[in-house]
């Protein structure tokens, strides 16, 4: 099978799209449920898959990324792995830290992409559509199997009609704070720019408001202008998913890895502490310190001082003492003096 195909990324790609066909054959029961409206879409996901793929097999084949994934995956199951996966993933505790204000637009963008995706791509592949019955019912269908009835004017199929209205108001919401903040804020002015800052947002938001025209088309116009607007939507949706693999946009799907990182820390800060060179205090683990120090060699960079240590070996202050001594010709990383707080206000 690998004499098949070129590279590896060829090979998973491939492997990828076919489950992929063989999920939507099972779910559109023999493709006899595929909506042709909504093909552009799927067009549209399976160029996204490839350029997913290529991005993080292009970022996981680093050294670094390589090291924390082979380590984490070996330390997926500590008991700590599903609190860390809540905090990281769906209540996101690492940004409220943060601030009450980032914490909430975070939430907003995040959950109103993720219950976008969980409507948008069950419909687009056909694994999830609905029938409606004499009787003022729909069906809901998943996967060919018939999994509820709901009554057409109940509050379950309301929910239902309008789930990526009230997500699109959500994300709207979200994107305005993040437009907000990135006007306002000076650190954020200082180090953002248009195409990969702003574009991502703007994206999310003229797909949102389309989406939104879309309903008030069918609703206050009766349907006038409905089908320009499908295509303005449906367009606007292909090209962000043709851009999210290379933009800002590419750490949503990537973001579970960060468990991965975090068990990481946790069951090697558990461990023996790597002491500094100078000032003897335990700053991280003895493991992730031989790790930054491999790494870096594999990288063939060099941080080895003519005292006999490594940079790697250093806490944060001494190693900002040490580069200042190689500039300043004094050995200011010898003296005792605590370190100024770097995020002092005044």
């Amino acid at each position: 099978m690998n004499f098949a195909f070129a590279t590896k990324f060829a090979k998973m790609y491939f492997l990828t799209i076919v489950a992929l066909i063989v999920l939507v054959y099972i779910g559109t029961r023999f493709f006899t449920h595929i909506d042709l409206a909504l093909y552009g879409y799927m067009v549209g996901t399976i160029v996204f898959i490839g350029g997913f793929f290529y991005r993080f097999i292009a970022w996981a084949e680093r050294p670094p990324t390589k090291l924390i994934i082979k380590k984490g995956i070996k330390l997926l199951f500590r008991r700590s792995t599903p609190q860390t996966s809540v905090e990281h993933l769906a209540t996101y505790r690492f940004i409220w830290n943060r601030g009450v204000y980032r914490w909430t637009q975070h939430v907003l963008l995040g959950w109103g992409c993720i219950l976008s995706a969980c409507v948008t791509f069950p419909l687009v592949f056909g694994w999830m559509y609905f029938t409606m019955e004499d009787n003022g019912t729909y069906t809901v269908v998943g996967f060919g199997l018939d999994i509820m009835r709901v009554k057409a004017d109940g509050w379950i199929a309301f929910l239902f009609y309008n789930a990526l209205n009230i997500t699109a108001f959500m994300v709207i919401a979200g994107v305005c704070m993040a437009l907000y903040r990135r006007i306002k804020n000076m650190q954020a002015r200082a180090e953002q720019t248009f195409v990969y800052d702003f574009l991502p947002l703007y994206l999310l938001l003229f797909i949102s408001i389309t989406g939104l025209l879309l309903t008030f088309s069918n609703i206050v116009l009766h349907g006038w202008g409905h089908p320009v607007m499908t295509l303005i939507h449906q367009w606007s949706v292909i090209l962000t998913l043709i851009y999210l693999p290379f933009g800002k946009l590419a750490h949503i799907p990537i973001r579970p890895l960060s468990v991965f990182a975090k068990n990481y820390r946790e069951h090697y800060g558990e461990k023996e502490m790597k002491a500094c060179k100078v000032c003897g205090t335990g700053f991280v683990s003895v493991e992730q310190s031989d790790d930054v120090i491999q790494v870096l060699k594999q990288n063939e960079i060099e941080f080895a001082m003519t005292e006999g240590f490594h940079l790697a070996e250093l806490c944060l202050p001494c190693r900002r003492k040490y580069r200042m001594s190689r500039f300043a010709g004094v050995a200011t990383h010898t003296i005792k003096v605590k370190e100024a707080n770097q995020n002092a206000k005044g």
